[in-house]
């Protein structure tokens, strides 16, 4: 078991983290978009593969201390698709009762991270009970 310390650090990573690859992620659509590609839609396809990869690799390694892994990555993938799953129907929930689409953004702020570190904490990056 980790102890509070540990914890802590691990979720102030965890938002480190989270902030370069938002920055990451703005900055590859930001250039795409402006210099050679004139699609937002595939430039924002290409910045989410980037940035996930980018994000497991930073997570992985500094976040939660553990190597690289195939099985690691398979479910980082997942919580990372949870994720998109969870931002859109957050966003589709505020639309449908007609609340303005900065309350969706604030829903998704809120909630997207916190889902996404509990997960990988209880699953991804789980480390095995001590007999």
């Amino acid at each position: 078991m980790i102890g509070q310390n540990d914890a802590r650090k691990r979720v102030l990573r965890f938002c480190a983290t989270g902030l370069l690859i938002t920055t990451l992620h703005a900055f590859i659509v930001w250039v795409m978009v402006g210099l050679f590609l004139n699609s937002p839609p595939l430039s924002n396809g290409v910045a989410f593969i980037i940035a996930t990869m980018t994000s497991y690799t930073i997570n992985t390694l500094w976040s939660f201390s553990q190597p690289l892994q195939r099985h690691t990555l398979y479910k980082f993938i997942c919580v990372s698709i949870i994720g998109f799953i969870a931002s859109v129907a957050i966003a589709w929930i505020a639309q449908m009762f007609g609340l303005n689409y900065l309350l969706g953004i604030v829903g998704v702020v809120l909630i997207v991270p916190a889902l996404t570190f509990v997960l990988h904490s209880t699953w991804t990056y789980r480390e095995p009970k001590q007999e």
